[in-house]
């Protein structure tokens, strides 16, 4: 019996649809982050400018009494400062708008302790509205500070009172600038400085109306968490959910819990790293920016770690950033490129212990390769002790690595507790939490024909969103955590 060639050609389109029909994804697992958190989680590095008052009197906390006839930066050039972190490769710059003294570098109606009592233009300067028309000219995003704690400002420690005039002058910065990526908040103050009880609950829910988009900084979130210390290093283990619950601003005990997160946390509140480039977060005559091998090292233990990197680069007297700090800014951004910019596992084979939905179930072993962080590999739910692994074939065996790079797909929340790192069944590295990015540095490099990252413990199924291999030259091993040399069972 001949068949009509319709029905032969649907039967045949029909299977083809069957064998090739990809699987839906696995669900996430919450709490997951916002898109603006995705966003700000892949800029990796961000810059600071710590710049107002006390860049004037050689200090890093001023008194509030400062004449404002000490502002008049003869040389600001908010584009160079601009310039200056787009060579360190970043993409949002954070100005200090007002620092504890209360000076502020926009001419606010609340107060006359800002660049309208000073000679710079004479009077009709605007540092917030500069940078901001800077970084927009050359595509840079911008975030604010502004200091809860203000020694100028007579009404603090009346409580009504200021907490009507911070959130005055909150409603300027967010209502005359245009948009604005995040927004600091801290808890820093004197021993001595007055009682004062922040409505930090009124401000958040003011700036999320106003700038439904932005990122909130704080100790306590709720979009983006202080690691916890101000040296740019995140915990081995570092979760970017919490328990805001537990949170408090200003509350040194939790510096620890802010370092590593929390497994069991409610709320996706990950980390930033600040540190500045120099000794000090403003800028000192007698101080120089830290070596490149620092600066990397910083880079490992914050990014590497599952954190932004939030890099303080202040600009001196004059109103420029330094010479010597934008060299140093580039030859870091070189140092990060030399390292990345080559994947030796790039054109691997790859495989792995399961897939989700089978071959052709669209969460192959080799999306890890694409380049793309929205694919990735998925591997079955199934027994969980027995542990999921994934193995690379390298194109070259005789290529060196000594940097292991892992990433999660983090879209679908942070599940791995416990991994390991084998180069042709030797152990190289272990840890446990991978997140966003994890970077293992090797104490030595190394040859090897096959590559495999074991998941020994996870929350739900692994989902890998890349995994590289990079040779490092800055890598001299002596700062490198060494792993027993163990085999793979």
């Amino acid at each position: 019996m001949r068949w009509p060639s319709f029905w032969v050609v649907l039967l045949l389109h029909q299977c083809q649809y069957t064998c090739s029909k990809v699987v839906a994804p696995p669900l996430p697992l919450l709490p997951i982050p916002s898109a603006s958190q995705l966003k700000w989680q892949r800029r990796e590095v961000i810059v600071f400018f710590h710049f107002g008052m006390n860049t004037f009197t050689d200090s890093e906390w001023g008194t509030g009494e400062e004449n404002p006839a000490l502002f008049d930066p003869a040389a600001l050039d908010a584009g160079q400062w601009v310039d200056a972190a787009a060579g360190a490769g970043t993409s949002l710059v954070i100005l200090t708008a007002k620092h504890h003294d209360g000076f502020c570098l926009w001419p606010s109606r609340y107060t006359d302790h800002s660049v309208a009592r000073s000679p710079w233009k004479g009077g009709r300067g605007d540092v917030v509205r500069e940078l901001v028309e800077a970084a927009s000219a050359r595509g840079i995003d911008v975030g604010l500070y502004l200091s809860p704690w203000d020694l100028h400002e007579k009404s603090y420690g009346l409580e009504v009172e200021y907490n009507e005039y911070y959130l005055a002058q909150l409603q300027e910065l967010l209502t005359r600038y245009g948009t604005i990526s995040e927004i600091w908040f801290d808890g820093a103050k004197g021993e001595k400085a007055k009682k004062m009880n922040y409505y930090f609950k009124d401000w958040f829910e003011t700036v999320k109306q106003l700038q439904s988009s932005i990122n909130i900084f704080s100790d306590a979130g709720p979009d983006i968490r202080w690691v916890g210390d101000e040296s740019g290093s995140a915990g081995s283990t570092c979760w970017s959910t919490v328990n805001r619950t537990v949170l408090r601003i200003g509350d040194a005990t939790l510096e620890s819990y802010l370092n590593t997160g929390d497994p069991r946390g409610t709320d996706w509140v990950p980390p930033e790293c600040d540190v500045s480039i120099r000794p000090g977060w403003f800028w000192h005559k007698n101080e120089t920016a830290k070596p490149v091998s620092q600066l990397m090292e910083i880079y490992y233990n914050s990014v590497g770690h599952n954190c932004v990197l939030l890099l303080n680069v202040p600009p001196n007297s004059t109103g420029l950033v330094s010479d010597d700090d934008m060299q140093r800014l580039r030859d870091f951004r070189a140092a990060i490129n030399s390292v990345f910019s080559t994947d030796l596992a790039a054109g691997s084979a790859a495989k792995a212990s399961t897939q989700r939905g089978g071959e052709g179930g669209g969460f192959a072993p080799d999306n890890v390769l694409d380049c793309d962080d929205w694919t990735y590999w998925a591997a079955e739910d199934g027994d969980r002790r027995r542990g999921h692994w994934i193995e690379l074939a390298l194109p070259r065996a005789n290529a060196s690595f000594n940097v292991v790079r892992i990433q999660e797909a983090i879209a679908m929340g942070q599940r791995i507790m416990k991994h390991e790192v084998f180069a042709d069944r030797k152990l190289v590295a272990k840890g446990t939490t991978v997140g966003y990015k994890r970077l293992h540095r090797l104490p030595s490099p190394v040859k090897a024909q096959r590559v495999k990252i074991r998941i020994t413990k996870s929350r739900g199924p692994p989902l890998l969103s890349a995994v590289g291999l990079h040779y490092d030259p800055f890598n001299k091993g002596s700062s490198v955590a060494k792993h027993n040399n163990g085999t793979e069972a």
